[in-house]
C-alpha cells in the first residue's frame, strides 16, 4: 500500500480548508484500515479463545498498533529509509490517532449492551464492532486535521513518497 494518496500539497504549504480535510480524511482511512485489522483479528481471536474482556481488548489493541504502524512502515522501508527512521516516522505519524481509535472503538465495544460476549456468530458482535469503529474513525478525523494542519501526523511522511 502506497501513501501517495495522502497528499495533495507540499508538506510547506498551508492547504486550504477542502484540501486539508481531504489529508486528514485520506489519513484517518489508512489509520482505519491497519486498526481495522488489527482490532478485528483481536476481537474474533480473544473471543474464539474465550478469553475474558480485558485480555481480548489488550490483544485489539496490541494488533491494531502492530497493523497500523506496519500499513506505514512498509512503503517507507519499500522507498529505501533505514528500519530506524521508517519506524520512528510511522510512530510519529500513527501514534495520536491510533491511540484516540482505540479508545473510542473500545469503549463503545464495552458500553453496546452484549457486545463483548456475543458470540463470532452473533450479529450484534459485528454490528456493534463496524459501529464502533466507524465512530472511531469519526472520532481520530479532527485529531488527524488538526495534526497536518500543523505539518504534523502523516505530514511528516509527505516527502518520503514516491510520486
Amino acid at each position: 500500500m502506497s501513501h501517495d494518496h495522502h497528499h495533495h500539497a507540499p508538506a510547506e504549504a498551508k492547504p486550504d480548508g477542502a484540501a486539508l480535510n481531504k489529508t486528514a480524511w485520506s489519513a484517518t482511512l489508512h489509520c482505519l484500515t491497519g486498526c481495522a485489522i488489527g482490532e478485528v483479528l483481536g476481537m474474533v481471536l480473544g473471543t474464539a479463545w474465550g478469553w475474558s474482556n480485558l485480555a481480548t481488548i489488550v490483544l485489539a489493541v496490541v494488533l491494531a498498533f502492530v497493523f497500523g504502524y506496519s500499513l506505514t512502515i512498509g512503503p517507507l522501508l519499500r522507498a529505501k529509509l533505514p528500519l530506524g527512521r521508517a519506524l520512528g516516522l510511522a510512530f510519529a505519524s500513527d501514534t495520536l490517532s491510533i491511540t484516540v481509535m482505540e479508545i473510542v472503538d473500545n469503549l463503545l465495544m464495552l458500553v453496546i449492551p452484549g457486545a463483548m460476549n456475543a458470540g463470532l456468530g452473533a450479529p450484534l458482535f459485528w454490528g456493534a464492532l463496524v459501529l464502533s469503529l466507524g465512530i472511531a474513525a469519526i472520532a481520530a478525523f479532527p485529531v488527524n486535521r488538526w495534526l497536518i494542519a500543523r505539518g504534523r501526523g502523516h505530514a511528516v511522511l509527505h516527502e518520503h513518497h514516491k510520486h
